[in-house]
């Protein structure tokens, strides 16, 4: 069994090293003369917005022009506002360096930011501060967001790439209704994410009648919060996370559910949820169980995860990974450490196919700082520039 493992590692080293040839810089011919956009990174200066800014790091269509965040980083540039005060040390969390290009950039307070002044707004901020602050620049630019606050909104499409695009139909209802010139489109709960992206080829070829899971979600996901500081994670799991389940279920339903004009409605699917905190650093694993409307053989899911968004990857944009999903043989795959990196971040690993009396069960690991938040939201982005919608 040891042997197992050890070779599982070994054979996936290759893998999660992985680029998709589609990443930034390397674009398709086809798609590489959309005009450049500017851009802000609303809140840039905290967890979620540095992962804007490392997703946006030589974007061959997006280029960050500036950065706010709150009063107390405001005017400094971006490299002063990274480093703590006191001891001078940085408080930049992603693995690599801060992108040159921004660290001269001029902290603005995000307060008076005036969205006028680019093209496109990405937002990472606490969801009060977003219920006041996105209004503001939605009014005249579009938003792209990793906030909660207008997830629930009934001309609010919550979408993730690849499985509900035709939702952002929407946006046009969301503009007559709040007289704005830009819109508001946020991203789903990162649990959400790796979820709807393996229900909705099952959804699409057998139908659901229930869903069931357990989250094991990596610590990043709650950024600096309490709850998670060293000694309560260290040898540990929390069993429980504040509002995360609720999320999930209703974040499913609607994203899985139909749009028209006047609304969503939501898919009918019950979806059960156990959400706990691992001790790791980035990467949610999650177990989940379906019972499938129709019968299915393994080979046919399979069929129906490999085969997903084939040609939404093909369009080539530059976030998008090769494929949407992988799916894994070894029963020691998918893990985080292994497989969160899969196609740059952006694929969704699925293991441990299981199918009997009891339903579908399986593994997946996606990751929560990548497709579930910053980087899912600029392919959110891409896709409606290469549409012509942006």
């Amino acid at each position: 069994m040891e042997t197992h493992r050890r070779s599982g590692v070994d054979n996936a080293r290759a893998e999660t090293e992985h680029r998709s040839s589609n990443e930034p810089g390397r674009e398709d011919d086809s798609l590489a003369s959309h005009q450049e956009r500017s851009v802000g990174v609303i809140g840039a200066t905290g967890v979620a917005g540095q992962q804007f800014v490392e997703a946006l790091r030589g974007h061959p269509w997006f280029r960050i022009t500036a950065v706010a965040a709150s009063a107390r980083s405001a005017g400094r540039s971006y490299a002063d506002a990274l480093r703590d005060p006191g001891s001078g040390s940085s408080r930049w969390y992603c693995e690599s360096t801060p992108d040159e290009a921004v660290l001269g950039l001029p902290v603005q307070n995000a307060d008076d930011f005036d969205p006028e002044t680019v093209d496109v707004v990405f937002t990472a901020i606490e969801s009060d501060a977003a219920k006041e602050l996105e209004p503001r620049l939605a009014r005249h630019r579009p938003v792209f967001s990793t906030a909660s606050a207008f997830r629930y909104e009934p001309d609010v499409p919550i979408i993730v790439p690849g499985v509900n695009l035709d939702h952002l139909g929407i946006i046009s209802e969301q503009r007559r209704r709040r007289d704005w010139k830009g819109f508001v489109v946020p991203l789903p709960n990162c649990t959400t994410v790796g979820l709807v992206v393996t229900l909705k080829p099952l959804a699409e070829a057998f139908g659901l009648e229930r869903v069931i899971l357990t989250s094991m979600q990596g610590l990043s996901g709650a950024g600096r919060s309490p709850g998670v500081a060293a000694m309560d994670v260290l040898d540990n799991i929390m069993p429980y996370i504040p509002g995360e389940e609720e999320k999930v279920a209703l974040e499913t339903g609607k994203i899985l559910g139909a749009v028209s004009s006047g609304g969503f409605e939501p898919n009918a699917v019950p979806v059960r949820a156990t959400c706990t905190r691992a001790n790791v650093l980035e990467g949610h694993t999650e177990a989940v169980h379906v019972d499938l409307a129709q019968e299915a053989s393994l080979d046919a899911v399979r069929a129906a995860f490999e085969g997903f968004g084939r040609e939404f990857c093909q369009r080539g944009l530059p976030s998008c990974p090769s494929r949407m999903i992988a799916v894994h043989d070894d029963p020691y795959r998918p893990q985080p450490r292994l497989d969160r990196n899969a196609g740059a971040g952006m694929t969704t690993s699925v293991g441990r196919l299981r199918l009997d009396e009891q339903g579908l069960r399986y593994i997946l690991v996606s990751h929560n700082t990548k497709m579930g938040a910053a980087k899912g939201a600029v392919l959110a982005a891409e896709h409606m520039v290469d549409a012509g919608t942006l």
